[in-house]
């Protein structure tokens, strides 16, 4: 079976996700420029709302970088936290000014929410040499999931990717699709058994932007789509 995660931005909005079948939520904040941290009262609001698994983002600005110190303590004091709220997990990544996994950043905000199981996001295909990542990443248990649109190409090329890293980064790290997926390549996903994870956005908003409205009988739709 597939499983189908959605992003949100308030309780409402995971309630409507929660309602059209959605398996998990990534909840984020300034969806416009890619998802920066939520508050507090809003994670602790979300997850009293739903049951389904939900996921937070922790990123401080539109880049795939930390900025700084100041940055790096704000997440981590975040990540702390949200540790004690009733979540599946944190999403979290960083690259270096070489292109290369920010590690520093990285282990301060594990070591900052240790119970918390993490996706590593977008910033994986940022990176110079994404493949030659997935060992490093190995090396922290915490991070089950890698969330990436496959990087940049055609469609084709994208899906070939994908392949090859969800075979290098199995068993310990699963692939989440997406990043601006449209509905025909949400559709084509969850009929692939190969491609188990899908995260959409846009998708899953009428209009399909990031200033639609969040849809249940979207999010219903694309889940009917999933292999038998």
């Amino acid at each position: 079976m597939h499983r189908l995660e959605v992003i949100v931005t308030s309780a409402a909005e995971a309630a409507i996700a929660a309602e059209g079948g959605a398996d998990r939520l990534e909840l984020v904040r300034a969806l416009d420029i890619g998802g920066l941290t939520p508050d507090f009262a809003t994670v602790n609001e979300v997850s009293q709302t739903v049951s389904i698994p939900v996921r937070v983002m922790l990123r401080g600005n539109s880049t795939m970088s930390v900025s700084g110190v100041e940055e790096l303590h704000a997440l981590t004091s975040a990540a702390a936290e949200f540790q004690k709220l009733a979540l599946d997990g944190l999403v979290m990544g960083w690259i270096s000014q070489v292109r290369g996994l920010d590690l520093p950043a990285l282990e301060a905000a594990l070591a900052a929410a240790p119970e918390c199981s993490v996706t590593f996001h977008r910033a994986f295909e940022h990176l110079a040499d994404p493949l030659a990542a997935l060992p490093i990443l190995k090396r922290f248990p915490q991070i089950d999931r890698i969330l990436t649109s496959g990087g940049s190409g055609s469609w084709p090329e994208r899906k070939r990717r994908l392949l090859a890293w969800s075979a290098a980064a199995a068993p310990q790290i699963g692939i989440i699709v997406g990043g601006g997926l449209s509905t025909a390549e949400v559709a084509e996903l969850m009929a692939d058994a190969r491609f188990p994870e899908v995260h959409v956005g846009r998708a899953a908003r009428t209009p399909e932007e990031n200033g639609g409205q969040l849809d249940p009988g979207k999010i219903a739709f694309l889940k009917s789509l999933q292999a038998q």
